[in-house]
């Protein structure tokens, strides 16, 4: 029932996904203002009393003020950015509907690091299993002792071991980034496969993205997931040396604020590096450039478009996160509803608690898979987009979505040299600068 519930929220989505967008900006909006006004009515009403909660009120209505501004400030100056990162989401929901078979590429690379996982698992256990070795000290082979107490044999059992764990995060990482860029790929063509001439029709080439993901890209893909594996394995080393270093303090404050703040720092330098990861498979789906390239060119197109960039990453989170819980809730309460009105289940046991967990569990982890897609697809989506209005100023690829309500405002040219006839000559300069 996940399953069918993750296909159905997909066709929903690509029914609905502008209305939905447009209804969660508005919702954010007044959120905000709401959270700002509950928080300046609460200090107005303890304002003067002594109240402890007195001061985190009035922060509060600060705070909250401030973001509500911030945020109507976006949507009012960046209203048209803000419809291209809705039709992005359109698009990307379309896309998802339209090429079914792409669901089997999460799920592929799924199962194949649930193998990889429980292989590791196995040498961990086979490599733990060498122990220490107490020698024994009144053996002597021709005359000499044998055997060693310097505990050599634990220190190597311990390097061994933190190489593989170096190694899973690497495997894992590397497999996310397979996933990611063949979904970017197939994302990329369907969106080039529609020209001004075709604009409904566009088919993905799935197999090319495989084809090339293997062939041609394996090597950056697999250094772009070295640097996350890096920053992971500096993270958890640094989580494990800081709890011995708490415990040994006797639970200092002073080190417990250091040690959060650099475990923070690490984080978000592993959030920072995996989105430019990102940023970087998408730019190399469309261009074929190697991974220090398309980073950085990656990078400049971000920032060049990070309005529309952002508000199609916010939409995409908001909406992978509402599917997430509103599935997880969905296929609980229909687990109850069959175990109480169809199964007779819940006469014969004495909690349904231990049942709806496990649903609960494998729904989240199929929703997950399932719309991992929608956020890889987003950003392919985005990038391409971006590409193709820096070049043509006007975007003549992408479905019809893109071109129904699109309003992208053209790029200053040359007025003198439009007169002479030499108007494409000069595009064809700024799209290269």
């Amino acid at each position: 029932m996940s399953f069918v519930y993750c296909i159905l929220y997909i066709y929903i989505l690509s029914a609905f996904a502008e209305y939905i967008a447009w209804a969660l900006i508005v919702v954010v909006q007044l959120g905000l203002f709401g959270f700002s006004f509950i928080c300046l009515s609460a200090w107005l009403e303890v304002k003067g009393t002594n109240d402890p909660n007195e001061k985190n009120y009035l922060v509060g209505s600060i705070i909250g003020t401030v973001l509500t501004l911030v945020f109507c400030m976006l949507v009012w100056c960046g209203f048209n950015s803000l419809r291209i990162a809705i039709n992005v989401i359109d698009a990307s929901a379309d896309f998802i509907a339209d090429t079914k078979r792409i669901i089997g590429v999460p799920v592929l690379y799924f199962f194949v690091t649930l193998i990889m996982v429980l292989i590791w698992l196995f040498c961990c256990m086979s490599i733990n299993t060498i122990g220490d070795i107490t020698p024994r000290t009144d053996l002597f082979i021709q005359g000499r002792k044998v055997g060693r107490d310097d505990g050599s044999e634990k220190k190597t059992v311990n390097l061994l071991l933190l190489f593989m764990l170096f190694g899973i995060f690497w495997i894992c990482a590397f497999i996310r980034a397979k996933s990611s860029f063949i979904l970017m790929v197939s994302a990329s063509t369907y969106y080039f496969d529609h020209t001004e001439a075709k604009r409904e029709g566009g088919v993905a080439d799935v197999g090319y993205a495989f084809r090339i993901a293997y062939f041609n890209h394996a090597g950056s893909l697999a250094f772009g997931s070295c640097i996350i594996a890096i920053i992971q394995f500096i993270r958890i080393i640094f989580v494990t040396l800081a709890e011995q270093a708490q415990k040994a303090s006797g639970d200092n404050a002073a080190v417990k604020i250091i040690v959060s703040c650099a475990n923070c720092c690490l984080k978000s330098l592993e959030k920072i590096c995996d989105y430019i990861n990102k940023g970087a498979y998408a730019y190399m789906a469309v261009s074929g450039d190697s991974f220090c390239k398309s980073a950085w060119n990656g990078f400049l197109l971000n920032m060049k478009h990070c309005l529309e960039f952002g508000f199609a990453n916010f939409l995409a989170s908001a909406f992978i996160f509402l599917g997430k819980v509103g599935l997880v809730v969905l296929n609980c309460f229909s687990c109850y509803m069959i175990m109480k009105h169809i199964t007779k289940d819940i006469e014969e046991i004495s909690s349904p608690a231990g049942p709806l967990a496990v649903v609960g569990v494998v729904t989240y982890i199929s929703a997950s898979i399932f719309l991992g897609i929608f956020d890889e697809t987003v950003m392919a989506l985005m990038t391409c987009l971006a590409i193709d209005t820096d070049l043509n100023i006007h975007p003549k690829f992408g479905p019809s979505t893109f071109h129904d309500h699109l309003e992208t405002m053209p790029k200053p040219v040359n007025k003198k040299a439009i007169q002479n006839g030499d108007y494409e000559m000069v595009q064809t300069k700024n799209a290269m600068h």
